[in-house]
């Protein structure tokens, strides 16, 4: 029985056929105004008429009523084959002789398309209207304050955007492993992954090397994290900015950072903030025996991971990031950033576990290759990406709690939908100090045994010593008897 998750679909040309499994599920192609429409004689060709804000209903009837320039999408839905929802992002102009005259908007990304509905205003009054940001295909959420103008000389004012003076004094402090993540999202109004991505790019001075426009960067970091899915208890916005704030210590290691160059930390810094944008909450393994549209796309291959990367792509282009730069760079990033984000792919750690060992049993790892750096710019992300448990117990406790959470709730609607519930999907049978017990043993406690190998410092004694802590912890949860009695936080805090 396929269960439907509504997913942002990766761009794809339309002048190829679109699959049956695409038009059998709810889903979205983007499109722009250089691509064919199915092999139509007009790639502009589409519909008749604007029903709300952001779809365009569409008659099979009605084809070729219309004319659209720039970038949008096209939806199916199960429900209505004969008909397409077009969403339409950036500059537009329509043609229809059903409807209106033909009309030109600004190139701007927030635009509010309730506009072409109402009557004309002067234009003294365009300025205070409420504008609508379209991130994703499938959710849409009001924005107020992202598109002040900001003087380039004076880009450290938008930080006072989100930030609060407390959450700025955490800021100062940014690099170091007690940071709670979870107070900061609190004192930045829900804006940690844009508050704190941005203030690191400030600090590793990546805006002036690379000329970044802040105003661009600010909007293609307001697109990732309203594309993190804020109903997901494990895989949103927070974990995002979590993975991030950890990849930034590990980047200021002695064995990095004399290493790394202005580049390497650039696409770091935007794999940790993308590496799980647009996650559905469920698994791989799910997607597949769901037959959902992403498994089929990916050849059931690092599904999520390859959706989380062509994600970040889509956004990199759409909001023209790195536009000044040679076609060249704009290729590399895009490789390299790809590169990063397929590594964190959990069904890999052996392969990278294997020849991380293989490196430091050899000659070791020299950073001054550039191949050897990335490799370890792979481990990095990858002991980012699961660096809960080396947190102290209070945080990696939060962590551990969440993602446990997520994977029941991906076994209730397996159960509800009569699938074979997953493996630790269970709550009948898993237990969140079991889930973590064996995640620690199997796939942190190998991984970051070795990193310390590489990289022996403080921070790294750290991160080991608050995973033994929190191993004993939980195994003296889950077998309370043992010890004589359960163990509380209030206990862990006296040991820690």
């Amino acid at each position: 029985m396929a269960v439907c998750y509504q997913c942002q679909l990766p761009v794809l040309p339309l002048d190829r056929p679109v699959p049956k499994h695409v038009l059998s599920r709810r889903g979205a192609i983007s499109f722009s105004s250089s691509s064919s429409l199915f092999g139509c004689a007009n790639p502009r060709l589409l519909s008749q008429t604007f029903t709300n804000s952001s779809n365009l209903w569409i008659p099979s009837s009605a084809w070729g009523e219309c004319f659209l320039e720039r970038r949008g999408a096209i939806s199916y839905d199960s429900s209505d084959q004969a008909a397409l929802y077009i969403r339409m992002l950036g500059d537009v102009r329509v043609r229809s002789r059903a409807c209106f005259e033909p009309e030109r908007r600004g190139s701007h990304l927030y635009i509010d398309f309730h506009l072409l509905h109402l009557p004309p205003e002067s234009e003294g009054t365009t300025s205070v209207r409420k504008i609508k940001r379209l991130l994703s295909f499938q959710r849409y959420f009001h924005t107020q304050r992202f598109c002040r103008v900001i003087s380039s000389q004076n880009f450290l004012s938008i930080i006072d955007i989100d930030c609060s003076g407390q959450a700025k004094c955490m800021l100062e402090k940014v690099g170091t492993w007690k940071f709670d993540i979870f107070r900061f999202h609190q004192m930045t109004n829900g804006n940690s992954l844009v508050a704190l991505t941005f203030y690191l790019f400030k600090l590793h001075g990546l805006i002036e090397y690379f000329h970044l426009d802040v105003v661009k960067l600010r909007r293609f970091l307001v697109m990732v994290q309203e594309d993190y899915h804020q109903n997901n208890p494990y895989h949103n916005e927070v974990h995002a900015a979590d993975v991030t704030q950890a990849m930034h210590c590990y980047l200021m290691e002695p064995e990095f950072a004399k290493s790394l160059s202005p580049w390497d930390i650039l696409i770091s810094l935007l794999a940790a903030a993308t590496h799980d944008v647009d996650h559905p909450g469920v698994n791989q393994p799910f997607l597949i025996k769901t037959r959902h549209y992403l498994a089929c796309l990916y050849k059931n291959t690092s599904v999520l991971e390859n959706h989380h990367w062509r994600s970040a792509v889509c956004m990199l282009q759409e909001t023209q990031l790195f536009s000044h730069l040679p076609v060249e760079d704009n290729f590399l990033i895009e490789r390299q950033l790809g590169s990063l984000i397929l590594a964190t792919d959990i069904n890999r750690q052996i392969e990278f576990l294997t020849k991380f060992r293989i490196h430091l049993d050899g000659e070791g790892v020299t950073l001054v290759d550039a191949g050897h750096r990335h490799f370890m710019l792979q481990i990095a992300l990858k002991c980012a990406d699961i660096c809960n448990p080396c947190r102290a117990w209070e945080l990696s406790k939060q962590w551990g709690e969440r993602v446990s959470e997520e994977f029941f709730h991906q076994g209730d609607v397996e159960m509800l939908h009569k699938l074979d519930v997953s493996q630790l999907c269970d709550r009948r049978i898993a237990t969140v100090a079991k889930i973590q017990v064996d995640f620690i043993t199997y796939v942190v406690e190998p991984l970051f045994a070795e990193w310390s190998r590489f990289s022996n410092t403080i921070l790294s004694q750290t991160m080991l010593g608050h995973l033994r802590l929190n191993k004993a912890t939980w195994k003296e949860i889950l077998h309370p008897q043992a010890t004589g009695g359960n163990v509380t936080d209030a206990t862990y805090g006296k040991t820690n």
